[in-house]
């Protein structure tokens, strides 16, 4: 099989593929033992730039599960990593910025970065390794959409609101785009480095767009994340966490071939939002994971259904592998959904 034929490409671009095409928001990590492993006496960052260990974790889901597409192993901070900013992983707490990024001076002091100029060595690396071993099945490059990642960098570390966020995009405008437009720039540049070495299909996570309004997503955020992905030339998908408001907005005008659709929308409401052109991606409950196997195979069964009303489908969670899933049941799921 040709890489182009292979079913989580056809799903995106048509035309459908004969199987449903499945994989998982992080696969490539917590869950698995072996991953466990590996990461004994790595810090999160240090791990994701040590190109043989990020290669040997991106693969290591498609070796156990079988899935239909490896996702690069890596944080949606490490492109600021990369451009000189201060950022550590806290275990429990996530991103961790010893600067926070909250006045004009901050901005302009950050957006002085030339991002063309981050140093993806080490990724490009990673992404060679992992495209060399797995053949005809793609791997998905990924990368943080603007909001997301100014969120972390306006309040210096994770957070529930975003107040300060969202604060500044109405007290500052200027700021606010100054910031998000060179954000956009960071993860092109990231996902370039990614597709130069080999992804064949790239997804941005948006994962706390759900806190905005549609009115303050349409007019702060989506013009950012579409210079993200516009021209990228492969395959996009586009996600987010809570976006069921504004879905449609998700499709970018059209730059996202696939839209991700988290646990709270059924995928037949989903089709007929984001409508004929546009694939979608999702969305069983990670909570489900964890249930009898009976009531997972069902819901998955439920899942596949109301799938075939979008153009395509790739079967995914709404949201990412919890820490504490048992992988055979992952396993299960490809296994039925390949049946």
């Amino acid at each position: 099989m040709a890489l182009s034929d292979a079913p989580l490409l056809r799903a995106l671009t048509g035309p459908r593929p004969d199987r449903t095409p499945v994989w998982f928001m992080r696969q490539a990590g917590r869950s698995l033992p072996e991953y466990r492993e590996l990461r004994v006496g790595t810090r999160m960052l240090d791990a994701c730039l040590t190109p043989d260990l990020a290669a040997e974790i991106t693969l290591q889901p498609v070796r156990r599960h079988g899935v239909d597409a490896a996702v690069f192993f890596s944080d949606i901070v490490i492109p600021l990593r990369l451009a000189g900013v201060d950022v550590e992983i806290e275990p429990g707490r996530g991103p961790v910025f010893a600067n926070p990024v909250r006045t004009a001076d901050d901005v302009r002091r950050i957006t002085a970065i030339d991002p063309d100029a981050l140093d993806g060595t080490a990724v490009a690396e990673a992404v060679r390794i992992v495209t060399a071993e797995l053949g005809d099945t793609p791997l998905i490059g990924f990368a943080g959409a603007p909001f997301t990642l100014a969120a972390y960098l306006v309040e210096g570390g994770p957070s529930k609101e975003h107040l300060r966020a969202r604060a500044m995009m109405h007290g500052d405008p200027d700021s606010w785009n100054a910031l998000a437009g060179w954000l956009a720039r960071v993860s092109r540049r990231f996902l370039e480095i990614q597709r130069d070495a080999g992804a064949s299909v790239v997804q941005l996570f948006d994962s706390w767009a759900g806190s905005l309004s549609p009115a303050d997503y349409r007019r702060f955020v989506a013009p950012h994340s579409h210079a993200a992905l516009q021209g990228i030339g492969l395959p996009a998908i586009h996600f987010g966490v809570g976006t069921g408001p504004f879905l449609a907005d998700m499709r970018l005008d059209g730059v996202a071939d696939g839209v991700g659709v988290d646990w709270r929308l059924p995928l037949d409401e989903a089709a007929a939002i984001v409508g004929p052109d546009t694939a979608l991606q999702g969305n069983i409950d990670p909570a489900l994971l964890s249930a009898p196997w009976p009531v997972l195979e069902a819901h998955v069964r439920d899942v596949l259904e109301r799938g075939r009303s979008a153009k395509g489908h790739i079967l995914n969670l709404g949201h990412g592998v919890p820490p504490e899933t048992d992988p055979d049941q992952l396993t299960r799921i490809v296994e039925l959904v390949h049946s």
